[in-house]
């Protein structure tokens, strides 16, 4: 049987950079992007500092602030109210997730919907449902769809499943898909019957935090699958939601990990600076 071919979102993401490193050095003045990390979650200080490299790459300024563990909610929106005030930042984002003690959703839906750049402010989660372009859609999904489209331009009527419903990324994940003319299951925790859902998509993204848990026999053979989770194993080794080893033997494409999909959310999140910097 022949293997599935491997989405190399690794290529993708350097390629849309590419692109975006050229829309920049176009434009009077540079995009800027600020972002507010409070904690010491290591996660998270590598995650920024990948962002802040890839800003650097492409010719858009970065902004920080780094907050202590124990920062108040009031000092922390206070940050963001004056990113907000800067005409000099056109994105903004809160590095999740954020200490317990703190209102993440509070403090997101605090963000100028122009400069949420990472699209989780019910302004533009009602824009993408209402499928506005003007609203700036969520990084992981949107890169997401730009692989599944790297295979397959035309998606209509196929049938997507979608295994997650956060609103980080399965209810965004299946906006869009639902905008390219797919039917579309969203399934969870408490799907019933849930291998033999999965078996009838033609495109299955998992999204779930749980290593390995899509087999291959939950796969339709020639099926697109695209594996948003990033698990850390017991050797330290990274995978995915999806059984990778017996998946890829199914598949008729699929994303690995690492170096699927999480590229492309860094460079999803490029793009939505650069678009709000010319709205």
């Amino acid at each position: 049987m022949t293997q599935a071919h491997i989405i190399k979102g690794k290529d993708i993401a350097a390629d849309l950079r590419e692109a975006l490193k050229s829309e920049v050095a176009s434009t009077d003045a540079a995009p800027g992007l600020a972002v507010i990390l409070v904690g010491d979650d290591p996660a998270s200080h590598v995650y920024v500092r990948n962002k802040i490299k890839a800003c650097a790459n492409v010719g858009i300024e970065s902004f920080e602030a780094r907050m202590p563990e124990k920062a108040l909610q009031a000092e922390v929106a206070a940050e963001i109210q004056a990113f907000n005030d800067n005409p000099n930042i056109h994105g903004i984002l809160l590095q999740l997730p954020v200490p317990d003690h703190l209102d993440s959703d509070a403090l997101i839906q605090m963000i100028d919907p122009a400069k949420d750049v990472d699209g989780l402010g019910y302004i533009n989660i009602g824009k993408l449902v209402a499928a506005d372009d003007s609203g700036l859609v969520p990084c992981t999904p949107q890169g997401s769809m730009m692989l599944i489209k790297s295979v397959e331009q035309d998606l209509s009527g196929k049938h997507a499943v979608v295994i997650g419903r956060s609103l980080l990324f399965g209810k965004p994940m299946a906006q869009l898909l639902l905008a390219e003319n797919c039917t579309v299951t969203t399934a969870h925790s408490r799907t019933q019957n849930l291998e033999e859902i999965c078996r009838s998509a033609d495109i299955l993204v998992a999204a779930v935090g749980r290593p390995k848990m899509v087999k291959g026999d939950w796969i339709k053979p020639g099926a697109i699958v695209i594996d948003v989770g990033i698990n850390r194993q017991d050797d330290g080794k990274l995978c995915g939601d999806v059984d990778y080893a017996e998946a890829i033997d199914v598949a008729g494409a699929i994303t690995p990990v690492p170096g699927g999909v999480g590229p492309m959310t860094i460079a999803c999140l490029l793009k939505n600076t650069i678009k709000a910097a010319q709205s």
